[in-house]
């Protein structure tokens, strides 16, 4: 049994943070039911066509669900919803600022008549305060929260290059879903959980925050390396680089007798712990210039043959063909609307049974089976395609 079988999650949901959040839930098998806009869709089905066709962001986001068709402003769509909602154990959405309050679907609104109901609320940057209604995209919650003032290169700021935002966001509004049912299990109970972007990336910019307020401090902008460990980050070799960390003293001074093969520079004043290591351009020049006779391949025999951690600096493609996802057996095959796709296992893993690897929906397509499920009969649902509701 998967652990969130019998579990059925509402989803009025675009973009990015919500639909990773259901997506879990729908490998851990729940029944996600995902509305969309006739004609339109997620606008996310329109964010680029990698995909044999199809937006790269939604195939791999919406993998699993059911996807319903429906004109939120249409005088039908609210008695629609209501049945959804009356055999729903979750209701997630991130709309626009206020959306879901102006469609009677606040926790508010809908808990006097379903007590059990798990209202998730994402939102860019919480429902109080001057930002409350802001629009909040990925880049701009990055901007807002600090996170590109520490990356990049000394001289460019940058922008994380995946959605970082939206994914932590998601990541938080899924632990907090599921923190909730299994309150709701001891009580009874439904809740109202609510997300802010702003906070999730917040929340990930506490040590920075911490570093610059009780020590002033600014973290500086280290491309390939960490801002509080050294050696930590790329090192240039003979042929090309290497990417090793350390974490603690005694790693450092393995690294030195067996990598370096210079005992002493272990207890050199200059390098003799973490702190001291901070003359960061002493310590890789003297790196560097020992790894310079060596090619990569090699340092790596001895970083390995030493305990030490070390990368390498893969592109996309290195990891779509990486050898411990293929020797792991991480990769299954999915149907979309437009051809099978390759798509990978969820992080987590149940040793008893698989997470619910489903196809990635056509929009609309499971509108009339879905209106079936509430009672609605076949001329019942050819009106409401007539009337353009769904």
């Amino acid at each position: 049994m998967l652990p969130l079988e019998g579990i059925r999650v509402v989803a009025l949901e675009h973009a990015v943070a919500a639909p990773i959040c259901s997506r879990h839930m729908a490998d851990l098998g729940a029944d996600v039911i995902k509305i969309e806009r006739p004609g339109e869709g997620d606008f996310a089905r329109s964010y680029d066509s990698f995909v044999h066709g199809q937006a790269s962001f939604f195939v791999w986001l919406n993998r699993g669900k059911r996807s319903v068709s429906l004109d939120m402003k249409h005088p039908e769509a609210a008695k629609i919803l209501d049945r959804l909602v009356s055999g729903a154990d979750v209701l997630l959405q991130n709309l626009a600022p206020g959306a879901a309050e102006r469609l009677g679907l606040s926790h508010a609104d809908l808990a006097p008549r379903h007590p059990g109901l798990i209202v998730a609320d994402i939102s860019g940057y919480g429902e109080s305060g001057p930002f409350a209604q802001k629009k909040a995209y990925d880049l701009l919650i990055q901007a807002e929260a600090g996170v590109i003032s520490v990356t990049g290169t000394e001289e460019t700021p940058s922008r994380v290059g995946i959605s970082v935002a939206d994914i932590a966001t998601g990541m938080y509004a899924l632990s907090g879903i599921l923190a909730a049912l299994v309150r709701r299990g001891r009580s009874g109970e439904g809740a109202n959980v609510k997300i802010a972007m702003l906070d999730a990336l917040a929340e990930w910019m506490t040590y920075p925050m911490y570093r610059v307020a009780y020590a002033r401090s600014p973290l500086p902008r280290s491309p390939t390396s960490h801002p509080a460990l050294a050696p930590y980050g790329a090192h240039h070799t003979k042929d090309g680089q290497v990417i090793f960390g350390l974490q603690n003293e005694r790693e450092w001074m393995t690294f030195c007798a067996k990598v370096l093969e210079q005992p002493a520079v272990a207890i050199d004043p200059r390098f003799r712990d973490n702190n001291a290591r901070q003359h960061r351009h002493e310590l890789t020049e003297l790196i560097e210039d020992y790894f310079a006779d060596i090619a990569s391949i090699d340092v790596v025999k001895k970083l390995d043959a030493a305990g030490i951690a070390n990368g390498r600096l893969n592109e996309a493609q290195d990891v779509w063909d990486h050898v411990q996802l293929s020797a792991r057996d991480r990769w299954r095959e999915i149907s979309t609307p437009g051809g099978p796709v390759r798509a990978m296992l969820p992080p987590f893993t149940f040793t008893d049974v698989e997470a619910s690897m489903g196809d990635v929906p056509g929009l609309g397509e499971h509108t009339d089976s879905v209106l079936s499920e509430l009672g609605y009969g076949e001329a019942e649902i050819a009106a409401l395609h007539k009337a353009g509701a769904v």
